[in-house]
């Protein structure tokens, strides 16, 4: 299987031998050099993978990155860039990245990273295919594009990290779901900090569930969460 990469970079040499790069690796490179042309490319063709510059004109690649998780919080995205404080790289994570590598660095390391995740993200089965636009569960109604879980009772709008979670769990409904897989998969490792993150995020979902006595989120103690519906 042939992969598509969108690839947004704005500088011109570095953008060449990565893209020559990509394509001896056998992928089929879509290339932007800028982040609106990027954002316009994705719409018209949707990738398999984002690999993304953070410092473009136009449009930046954290606010990229942020358009992309609204059409989908699926698609595995990378960030290469010379920003390396933490804060530029809790911002990548933040803003829907699933890994950031920081220039310069070596193409070897690029495709293994992107190999995991398309490891992680892609050859997907019709069990766990992204789910995109309304998803019907119970008497709920989660719209992945727009972020808004409506029940019986209201309608809330989601983070993107709760859209991820529900989405997941409903993947994967009234199956155990380890604790790992939505720690790697959204937040990009298993850190005790993140684990605990995720466990609020969770709190919240579970109480707007609620409104429906026919969906119950379980957590079962050291093990992950199963959604019931």
């Amino acid at each position: 299987m042939k992969y598509k990469v969108l690839y947004a970079e704005d500088e011109p040499t570095l953008a060449q031998i990565i893209s020559d790069g990509l394509q001896n690796s056998g992928y089929e490179v879509i290339f932007a050099e800028n982040g609106q042309l990027a954002l316009e490319k994705y719409r018209e063709s949707p990738p398999d993978i984002c690999v993304l510059d953070i410092m473009m004109p136009l449009k930046d690649g954290y606010s990229l990155a942020e358009d992309i998780r609204k059409q989908d919080s699926g698609i595995p995205i990378i960030f290469l860039s010379a920003k390396s404080l933490p804060e530029d790289v809790i911002k990548g994570f933040k803003s829907g990245g699933n890994d950031y590598l920081r220039k310069p660095f070596n193409m070897g390391e690029l495709l293994i990273r992107m190999e995991a995740l398309l490891t992680r993200f892609g050859n997907r089965t019709i069990a766990d295919e992204p789910l995109t636009g309304r998803i019907k569960f119970g008497n709920c109604e989660l719209d992945t594009v727009s972020q808004q879980l409506i029940t019986p009772i209201s309608s809330y709008t989601l983070s993107f990290k709760e859209t991820a979670l529900l989405k997941l769990l409903l993947q994967h409904k009234n199956s155990l779901v380890k604790r790992s897989v939505f720690l790697l998969e959204i937040w990009g490792d298993d850190s005790f900090y993140n684990a605990r993150s995720m466990d609020v995020f969770m709190s919240h979902i579970r109480r707007m569930l609620k409104d429906d006595p026919n969906i119950q989120l379980m957590s079962i103690r050291g093990a992950g969460y199963k959604l019931i519906c």
